[in-house]
Parts: C-alpha cells; structure tokens; sequence
C-alpha cells in the first residue's frame, strides 16, 4: 500500500477538509508505523473544518490528534515497544528536546511544539508516524473506542486535578458542557468534589442532560437562569470553591469571576480569542487564583490509562458514536450541534 483515504484539512477556508488519498508515511529510526484503530473527533477538529481556529494550521495536513492503534512497524532505534503492542499516543509529535521547558518535563509548554492534526499529519486516516517518546502502553481490556479518548481525558485531568484543587466535599462549577468540560465535571467527581454544578447555555440542553448523568447535581442555563443570582442563593451564597471554564469564547471568565468564592480559584482550560472587554477588579478584591491549564505530560497520560482501565473513569455516557473513516463529515456534524459529545472514527 503506497495511499490511503484520510480527512485532510487542505484549504484555510470554511469546509476546507475532505477525504482524500494521502501517501503512507516513512518512517524514522526513532518512530513507530501505527496502524490507527481508533481516532476521536476533537472540538478543535470541527473548528478547523469550519476555519474558527485560533491557532496556526500548516495546510495541507491529516487531521486527529486523539488515538491509539497497534504497532504496524517499529524503527531500528525503538526499544521500548514492538510490532503488535496496543498503544495510545500523546499529541506533542514535534518538540525541542533542548528547551527549558522540556527539560524540567514540561514539554506541553514548549513554544516550538507542534501537534498531530494541525502542525504535522494526524490520525485520521489508517497509518501514523508517531515518535517513540509519545507512545503509552495500553491494557487489553481497554477497547481501542475508549483509549482513543485518553488525550481529552487527560487535558480534563490536568485542568482538574493538577492545576485545580480540589478537596473532597468542595463545591465545583463547570462552564461549558463540550466534550472537555464534561470531562472535567467527570474528574471533579472522581477527585472528590461535592456539589457539582454544569452551566451552559439553551443549546447545551442535551449536554447538561448528560452532565447529570457524569454526577452533576445541578445544571444551569438550558432555560436562560441568571448564573449570578442562582449562585446568591446556593449555600451560604459565597460562591464556588473552585470554578473551571472550559467554554469557548473569553466572556464566560466574568461569569467564573461573578460567582467564584472569595480566595477561590478559577482553572481556565477553554479556549477563547476574543477580546475580554470586561474589568478584572473582582479577581483583586476577591483574592482568587486564576490559573490557566494547557495540555498534559507523560505522568498524566499513565493516571489516566490507570483510570480508564479500572472503569473509574466511566466514559459510557461520553463516547456517544463510533463510524468508519468515511462517515466523519457526519461525526463533526453531530458534535458541532451538540447532538453528541464525542464520537469516534475508526479507519
């Protein structure tokens, strides 16, 4: 086989992405051939196919980032793994190992990263070059469908339980309901959180009917509630203890600022390129932590094949989907309208 069908995403324009034949990659001394059994639509996926993104695209390029696969070929400098293991992939496939950053581990925060999907050939489509240093060992009994959604899981893990605390019986809001805020609403309840609380907006209702079922006791914002009133009069009516905004766009931070307790914290983990337009005076007077979450490292991805693993990260009510390859126009659809919260394509 010298080509294959992928969705590439081939033109910086609206509907730029389609299936096309792309070559199967070479790979290097220090790379894997993965044969993909399993790769998840990422929301930034669909952004791409509709050219919202906020981030530099190198077009023409193989989307998915969010996969895992079986070893179809291993290079001679790989010593870790062999032909035929069960593996999922971190997403860093291009890094400086020379930077500062990578160099004290953090290597998610290295500013020459380049990622599968959007700065080099993703996973949609049958054949990957992954670099060895990606590459994680998954167990038997997780099914390709759900290690696939080890990469959002682990941004959820880190926004949630590393760059947030969190202790047991504390009141958590989540904002957004997208496939990562669902997650994080998922790991607060797993980190211990009490009263969970997943706001949205009256096209989420669908998403927050699924937040109930990930153990949200409350969801607001279907029906248009006052956040900030509803928050008055919930508990002592201080607010939250700890605020994660996974929504899209920046004004959801004066929404996280309105009802965070005072010397609370807010995780920011949603991506928003607008303007913020709006005082930051209450992060003063309130003395709150703003902290912002980005990626994941190699630690975080074994917590989480751990957690999928044992079934304590229960991903039933999130993997909503699973298509073949050339049903993926359909796949980004459904996500763009909330009808489901991750699918899964499998090439």
């Amino acid at each position: 086989m010298t080509s294959m069908p992928a969705v590439v995403h081939h033109t910086l324009a609206p509907g730029g992405v389609e299936l096309r034949e792309h070559p199967v990659p070479e790979i290097g001394p220090g790379d894997v051939l993965l044969a993909v059994r399993g790769v998840s639509v990422c929301g930034s996926d669909v952004h791409q196919y509709h050219n919202s993104q906020s981030w530099r695209v190198n077009v023409p390029v193989v989307l998915g980032h969010e996969f895992g696969g079986e070893i179809a070929r291993a290079g001679r400098e790989v010593t870790a793994f062999r032909e035929g293991d069960r593996v999922v992939s971190e997403t860093a496939a291009v890094i400086d190992s020379n930077s500062p950053f990578a160099r004290q581990g953090m290597y998610n925060l290295d500013p020459s990263r380049l990622g599968f999907g959007y700065g080099v050939n993703g996973a949609m489509t049958k054949f990957v070059k992954v670099p060895e240093r990606c590459l994680h060992h998954i167990p038997k009994n997780l099914t390709f469908e759900k290690a696939s959604l080890t990469e959002p899981c682990c941004v959820a893990y880190n926004a949630t339980v590393v760059n947030s605390h969190i202790r047991p019986g504390d009141t958590v809001a989540v904002i957004g309901p997208g496939p990562i805020g669902l997650l994080c609403a998922l790991m607060a309840k797993v980190a211990g959180a009490g009263h969970l609380v997943v706001i949205g907006i009256p096209a989420d209702a669908h998403r927050l009917e699924v937040a109930k079922t990930l153990g949200a006791e409350t969801t607001l914002g279907a029906k248009g509630e006052d956040i900030a009133a509803w928050t008055k009069n919930f508990n002592d009516g201080y607010g939250f203890d700890l605020v994660i905004d996974a929504a899209g766009v920046s004004a959801t931070l004066k929404t996280a600022l309105d009802i965070v307790r005072p010397a609370g914290q807010i995780t920011k983990v949603g991506w928003g390129p607008q303007p913020v337009n709006f005082s930051l005076d209450q992060l003063v007077q309130k003395a709150v932590t703003l902290q912002g979450s980005f990626s994941h490292t190699w630690p975080m991805w074994e917590k989480v094949i751990a957690l999928l693993s044992t079934g304590q990260l229960d991903l039933d009510r999130v993997l909503n989907r699973v298509s073949p390859l050339n049903e993926w126009h359909e796949a980004f659809e459904e996500m763009h309208a909330g009808k489901i919260v991750k699918g899964v394509l499998k090439p």
